[in-house]
């Protein structure tokens, strides 16, 4: 299955991230599903049916730009459309994590996005995530809705639904889909003591600054 190592080291990132992020809680059951793009075009995606916390590499499924499986037996993720659709739209992304992360899912459920003028590691880590409108899964609609969202951020909120994040590797993807669980928390836990007191526009900007003159603390 896999005679290319590169794309096995690929297949057993996958593997690892999932089992972490099933392992906080950020998946359910066999909820959510994860993906990464090989230097070849071809996508590795998590089949439907199986607990990202007990995944193996041999679950995978590869496919090509159209969908097409290429390797693996199993049914792709019904989300596939999805993933093709952001990795058609943003060639910067190389692997997409979509999960229910129990409270950032609730600010989707309630239409409220996560803001970047909190938190300092939102402000230069993450950036703001917005809540796209509901579209049934695994649908066109899903597509289209979220097109407008993706050229200017790195994590989304699905209304109705759950949450997307996206990255150059996954291990990238999976650090950004745990920030956001972690920054819902802390704006759930402020507004039950009076509400988050945002950063002002000068402490923003020294921020802003920093992260130009560092650039390992890049958005991550």
């Amino acid at each position: 299955m896999f005679p290319d190592p590169g794309a096995r080291r690929l297949a057993e990132e996958i593997v690892r991230i999932g089992r972490l992020l099933g392992a906080r809680g950020l998946f359910v059951a066999d909820d959510g599903n994860l993906s990464a793009r090989c230097p070849d075009g071809t996508i590795w995606i998590t089949p439907r049916g199986v607990r990202k916390d007990a995944l193996s590499a041999s679950d995978l499924v590869r496919v090509d730009g159209g969908g097409r499986i290429v390797e693996g037996e199993a049914s792709a993720s019904s989300e596939l459309r999805l993933h093709l659709a952001i990795y058609g739209r943003r060639a910067d992304v190389g692997a997409i994590i979509h999960a229910h992360p129990p409270v950032a899912t609730g600010f989707a459920a309630a239409g409220q996005g996560i803001p970047d003028d909190v938190l300092a590691e939102v402000a230069v880590a993450l950036g703001p995530v917005p809540v796209v409108p509901y579209a049934m899964p695994g649908t066109r609609e899903m597509e289209e809705v979220l097109a407008p969202f993706l050229s200017s951020h790195q994590a989304f909120l699905l209304s109705n639904h759950g949450a997307v994040a996206l990255g150059g590797d996954v291990e990238e993807a999976g650090r950004r889909m745990e920030r956001l669980e972690h920054v819902a928390r802390v704006l759930l836990a402020a507004r039950l003591l009076g509400g988050a007191k945002p950063l002002t526009r000068e402490e923003r900007k020294a921020l802003e600054d920093r992260f130009q003159e560092e650039p390992w603390h890049r958005r991550s």
